[in-house]
């Protein structure tokens, strides 16, 4: 039911913190991998780490934010594997304009920056899936993973531009996933996970001190934690088999918190 070898997966933001760990994870699995980065030489150690534990992966320059770009991983991929049947939609960020310093409000927030973390958070989902979804549909098959954030379900301050853009992404998620399964067939499903608060290198000055306690903001993520600590990026990876195997094959348009019980804690 959970078995994925010989199962051909593209990750976007393949060489990420989160997308290294799941690349790693797949691979054990024997899932043959195609990690999507905008600079290879970010990627060269997860390759040779793979492949020295015995998986299959190339490692692809793409831009999620062009269709064409896009389409010429899906040639090379097609031409190597023969196939798809996992896209990890991995790749995101946030700016520093689109967040709402201490000192500011809302009124402050740089549009130019707003729009450029919409459109890499949002169409640089969209963008992939419509390129690769539109593979799954020829074969008939295929799952689509979203990356989502607990800022979508928990108005969290400051971060006022990611917010909004993961909304939208998550939005499209269960949009697409109505849309795959009335046109074409029960057997292409798309679903996200909601990941709570990991360390990763974007976010780590935010929530840790240099000498590794928490920030006011990390602290105050602790305390709105049930299980009081953040998440380790293997933690994400039962989800992912889960999704990306037959043993989910009636699960489509949910998006799964991996959270350590934020999403439900009222902090009372």
């Amino acid at each position: 039911m959970f078995n994925l070898k010989n199962k051909v997966a593209v990750i976007t933001g393949g060489t990420g913190v989160l997308g290294s760990e799941a690349a790693q994870s797949l691979a054990l699995s024997g899932v043959k991998l195609a990690l999507l980065t905008t600079n290879k030489q970010n990627g060269t150690e997860l390759v040779s780490s793979i492949r020295n534990s015995g998986g299959e992966v190339v490692l692809l320059e793409g831009n999620v934010l062009s269709k064409s770009s896009m389409e010429a991983v899906r040639d090379v991929v097609l031409e190597k594997f023969g196939r798809l049947d996992i896209l990890l939609n991995v790749a995101g960020g946030n700016l520093p304009g689109a967040t709402i310093q201490p000192n500011q409000t809302i009124f402050d927030i740089e549009l130019d920056d707003f729009n450029q973390v919409t459109e890499l958070n949002l169409n640089g989902t969209v963008i992939p899936s419509l390129v690769f979804g539109k593979v799954m549909a020829d074969q008939g098959s295929g799952t689509i993973i979203n990356y989502s954030s607990m800022a979508v379900p928990r108005v969290l301050t400051r971060i006022a531009g990611y917010s909004a853009s993961k909304a939208a992404m998550e939005n499209f998620t269960k949009w697409m996933a109505v849309e795959m399964a009335t046109k074409f067939n029960d057997g292409i499903r798309v679903n996200a996970i909601a990941p709570g608060f990991f360390i990763g290198n974007q976010n780590r000055s935010l929530l840790l001190n240099e000498d590794g306690t928490y920030t006011e903001r990390g602290a105050d993520i602790i305390r709105n934690t049930p299980m009081g600590r953040f998440g380790e990026p293997d933690e994400l990876n039962g989800a992912l088999h889960f999704l990306c195997s037959d043993a989910s094959k009636f699960v489509t348009g949910a998006v799964i918190p991996i959270d350590g019980g934020f999403n439900i804690f009222s902090g009372v």
